[in-house]
C-alpha cells in the first residue's frame, strides 16, 4: 500500500511538471501574439505588457527548474523518467529564451509605434502565427510523447525561414529606395530575425522530444 501511494504522488509530481511546462509554454505563446498585435495596432501598451511578462517567464523557469532538481534528488528516477525530467530542463531553458525574444521584439514595436508605419504588416504576422504553433505543438508533442509532431515542428521550420529571407529582402530594397526609411526598416528586420529565433527554439523542443521517444539525436539532420 506504502508503495502504491509513493508511486501515486510520483506521477502527481511528473503531471504538475508536465502542466507548469504548458503554462508557461501558453505564455510564451501569448507574448508571441501581443507583441504582433501591438505592432499591427500600434498598441504601445500593449508592447509594454509584453516586455513586463518577460519577467514572469523567468520567474516560471526558476520554479521548474527547481521542481526537476527536486525530482531527480527525491525520486531518483531511470530510464524514460529520467529522460523526461533532464529534458524538461532544456526545455525550460528554450522557452525562457523565447520570452526574452518576444520582450526584444516588443521593445522594437514600441519605437516603430512612435514613426508612421513604413508598410502594411503582413508577412511578419503570417511569421509570427507558424513560429507561435510551432511551439505549441513541440510542447504537445513533448507532453504526449509525440515523435511524429515533434519531425513536423522540426520541418516547419523551413517555412518561418523562407518566409524570414524574403522580409529581410523586401526591406533591404526599401532601404536602398528609401534612405528616409531604413531606422524603420531596420527594426522591422529586427522583429522578422526575432521570430525566425523563436522557431528555432522551437526545433530545439521538438528534437529533444525525437530523443526522448526515440532515443536519437537527430541535431542538425533533419532536411
Amino acid at each position: 500500500m506504502e508503495r502504491e501511494h509513493i508511486s501515486a504522488a510520483y506521477d502527481a509530481e511528473l503531471s504538475d511538471l508536465r502542466q507548469r511546462l504548458l503554462t508557461m509554454g501558453g505564455l510564451v505563446e501569448v507574448m508571441i501574439a501581443d507583441a504582433i498585435r501591438a505592432l499591427v495596432d500600434r498598441d504601445t501598451p500593449l508592447a509594454e505588457q509584453v516586455i513586463a511578462q518577460d519577467h514572469q517567464v523567468n520567474g516560471q523557469e526558476v520554479a521548474i527548474d527547481e521542481k526537476c532538481l527536486e525530482l531527480l534528488a527525491l525520486r531518483q528516477p531511470a530510464a524514460r523518467d529520467l529522460r523526461f525530467i533532464t529534458l524538461a530542463l532544456k526545455i525550460v531553458t528554450d522557452l525562457e529564451r523565447i520570452g526574452d525574444q518576444c520582450a526584444n521584439l516588443a521593445k522594437r514595436v514600441r519605437e516603430l509605434n512612435t514613426e508612421p508605419p513604413l508598410k502594411p504588416y503582413i508577412d511578419i504576422p503570417r511569421m509570427a502565427q507558424r513560429a507561435s504553433m510551432m511551439v505549441k505543438e513541440s510542447l504537445d508533442a513533448f507532453v504526449r510523447g509525440d515523435d511524429q509532431l515533434a519531425v513536423k515542428v522540426c520541418q516547419d521550420d523551413q517555412l518561418v525561414d523562407d518566409l524570414n529571407e524574403q522580409i529581410q529582402r523586401e526591406l533591404y530594397t526599401y532601404m536602398l529606395g528609401e534612405p528616409a526609411a531604413i531606422s524603420r526598416a531596420v527594426k522591422l528586420t529586427y522583429i522578422s530575425k526575432s521570430l525566425e529565433r523563436i522557431a528555432d527554439h522551437a526545433t530545439n523542443i521538438a528534437e529533444m522530444v525525437i530523443f526522448m521517444v526515440k532515443g536519437k539525436d537527430i541535431r542538425h539532420t533533419i532536411a
